[in-house]
């Protein structure tokens, strides 16, 4: 009980605080921490001139010293906490609302909306850029305005969804490996030549990692979307997210951006251009509407907050339950 009372509290604490810039101008995040540590066994061990079996062979012993590690943190925390009463109690819900992101990702992608609607097409590839990979210049309104609708389904997955999960069964222990193994994903989990082989196993347990987080993220959205939109959304939601989600090129992110996209009527996802390369990927929901505007953001945002209360209401559900 005392455990999910925790996670109830953190996922209030961070819907309503966040990530306050003022302290993470002063201190470094525990993210950032764990990236030094990445990028310090990645320097140490990823080689150029090493073959692809080593290199290989270097990222999964790599990987595997990382999350021991982190688990060790979080299980030494716990320990800690655990020594303290209410104090304890308190400071395990500030570090788990840590690592979650319901308001710094509302924010973020609200900065898109007020982006382009304040400052035009300019104000929204700007503010665009600071939450995509993609070329924002060759982003018109509605490769804008669809870019963070995309980054906020997937990330509701993986920024929210993933942690509360590893920490509701796991424990700060799950909570801080998966972290890890989610921000060395980010990291070394690329198909490019320096990465490809060292970061390959970080990929495919990130994959996995994700894979519960990504089919309850779909379910969630599907919640807020009947929550705001009605039924008839809510059901678009989940008829999108069982059809679609096999088309998308990650086998977890295709689930919340298809349900997202049946909620709206839009269609994400598709070609985008990296780098000045063009990625040719399907779309998901592709009888949807491709143009899309800043109304379009608002509408993804108010099912995203539905489907935070959601979650929210699932934890006091097992609360009582349990």
């Amino acid at each position: 009980m005392g455990h999910l009372a925790v996670l109830l509290a953190a996922l209030v604490l961070d819907r309503v605080v966040g990530d306050p810039d003022w302290l993470w101008r002063r201190l470094s995040h525990p993210v950032v921490i764990f990236g030094q540590a990445i990028g310090f066994v990645e320097r140490r061990f990823n080689h150029a001139d090493d073959s692809a079996l080593t290199r290989q062979r270097n990222g999964r012993m790599a990987i595997a010293v990382l999350l021991v590690l982190s688990a060790l943190v979080g299980l030494a925390l716990t320990e800690v906490f655990a020594q303290f009463g209410l104090l304890g109690w308190a400071l395990e819900t500030i570090v788990v609302a840590v690592f979650l992101a319901q308001k710094s990702l509302g924010d973020h992608v609200r900065a898109v909306l007020l982006g382009l609607r304040e400052g035009g097409l300019v104000g929204g590839r700007a503010a665009v850029a600071m939450i995509v990979g993609r070329d924002p210049e060759a982003l018109d309104e509605a490769g804008v305005s669809r870019a963070a609708i995309e980054s906020l389904s997937e990330n509701f997955s993986d920024g929210i969804v993933a942690p509360v999960l590893w920490y509701a069964v796991f424990g700060l222990p799950g909570l801080l490996a998966y972290k890890m193994l989610n921000t060395a994903d980010s990291m070394i989990g690329h198909l490019n030549d320096r990465y490809r082989d060292f970061g390959r196993a970080a990929a495919l347990l990130d994959d996995l990692a994700n894979w519960p987080a990504a089919r309850l993220s779909a379910l969630l959205i599907a919640c807020g979307a009947g929550l705001v939109k009605g039924t008839a959304a809510m059901r678009h939601a989940g008829e999108q997210a069982l059809m679609d989600s096999g088309l998308h090129r990650s086998p977890n992110a295709g689930w919340p951006e298809a349900a997202m996209a049946g909620a709206l009527g839009l269609s994400l996802a598709g070609p985008r251009r990296y780098g000045g390369e063009m990625v040719m990927e399907a779309s998901v929901n592709a009888r949807g509407r491709r143009q899309a505007g800043a109304i379009d953001i608002e509408d993804a945002l108010r099912v995203f907050h539905r489907a935070c209360d959601c979650l929210v209401a699932a934890a006091v559900a097992l609360l009582i339950i349990l």
